[in-house]
C-alpha cells in the first residue's frame, strides 16, 4: 500500500473484489465574498473578523465501496457535487476530511485534450499526447493509424492542431484517451463528443468495456446512459447520497428530483 501526496491510499490486492472505497468524504471551497481593497482594507476586514469569503461545502460525508468490474453512474444536479468527487478519485482534488482506497491503476477521462499544443500539428499532438499518458514512441507508431482511423480525422493529421474546430479536437484526444489501459476509467460526460455517427462509435466502445466487465465510474446528466451501460447507480444531492441503487431506480429518482 502506499499513501499518494492526494491523500489517496493505492493498493494492489488481487485477492479484493473492491475497486475503490470511499469513507466519509468531505470537501469544501472558500469562496471570496467581497474585495479587499488593498493591503490596508484587508488589515482593517482582519481586526473586524471579516474573512472575506464564505465556505461552501461540496462533498458530505459521502461512503460507498464500488466492486471490481461495476460499471457505475454518478448522477446530479450541477452543484451535487458529482464532478468534485470525480477531480477527488482522480487525485486533481484533495479531500478536505476522509479516506479513500484505491485497489489497481485508474486512468481518468477528464478534460479531455489537456497538454494539447495549438502550434503543432496534429501528428505531433499524438505522439506529445501519448507520451503524457505514458506510451513509448514505438507503442504510439503500433497505434498510430487505428487513432487517426477511429477519430475519422486522417486527411488531417498534418494541420496545425488551431485549424481543428473544437469538436475535431475533442475526437482526437478522446481516440487518443481510450488507449489508455488501467483497471478503473474514471469518465465525465466523455459520451457527448462529436456527431451522431462518432457518438455511436463511443457508445460501442463503452458498451465493449461493459461486456469486458471492466471497472467504470461515469459521472453524467443522461439517464439514457446510466441505464443503458450502468448496472448501479448514484444520486448526489446537495453534497450527499440521495439513493444508491439500481440505475432505473436512481434515473427515477433523479427525474423526479428535477422536475419537484
Amino acid at each position: 500500500m502506499s499513501m499518494q501526496a492526494d491523500g489517496r491510499n493505492v493498493i494492489d490486492n488481487k485477492k479484493s473484489d473492491i475497486a475503490i472505497s470511499v469513507k466519509n468524504l468531505h470537501k469544501s471551497f472558500n469562496l471570496p465574498t467581497e474585495h479587499a481593497g488593498g493591503l490596508k482594507q484587508a488589515f482593517f476586514n482582519r481586526l473586524k473578523g471579516i474573512k472575506g469569503y464564505r465556505e461552501q461545502k461540496v462533498l458530505r460525508g459521502i461512503s460507498f465501496d464500488i466492486k471490481k468490474g461495476d460499471f457505475i453512474g454518478i448522477v446530479g444536479r450541477n452543484g451535487s457535487g458529482k464532478s468534485t468527487l470525480l477531480k477527488i478519485l482522480a487525485g486533481i482534488y484533495y479531500p478536505g476530511k476522509g479516506k479513500i482506497t484505491i485497489n489497481g491503476s485508474l486512468v481518468p477521462f477528464i478534460e479531455l485534450g489537456v497538454g494539447f499544443n495549438p502550434e503543432l500539428t496534429g501528428r505531433e499532438n499524438v505522439y506529445m499526447n501519448g507520451a503524457l499518458l505514458g506510451f513509448s514512441n514505438k507503442e504510439m507508431e503500433t497505434m498510430y493509424d487505428d487513432i487517426w482511423e477511429f477519430a475519422e480525422l486522417k486527411d488531417f493529421q498534418d494541420q496545425k492542431l488551431k485549424n481543428y474546430s473544437s469538436g475535431m479536437q475533442v475526437r482526437l484526444a478522446f481516440s487518443i484517451a481510450i488507449r489508455a489501459k488501467g483497471d478503473i476509467l474514471l469518465l465525465d460526460e466523455v459520451l457527448a463528443v462529436g456527431d451522431a455517427a462518432f457518438q455511436q462509435k463511443c457508445n460501442d466502445y463503452f458498451e465493449s468495456l461493459r461486456d469486458k466487465k471492466q471497472t467504470v465510474i461515469l459521472v453524467t446528466h443522461s439517464m439514457e446512459n446510466v441505464t443503458r451501460f450502468c448496472n448501479r447507480a448514484i444520486l448526489l444531492n446537495d453534497g450527499k447520497i440521495e439513493i444508491d441503487g439500481k440505475p432505473k431506480e436512481v434515473a427515477k429518482q433523479y427525474t423526479k428530483m428535477l422536475l419537484g
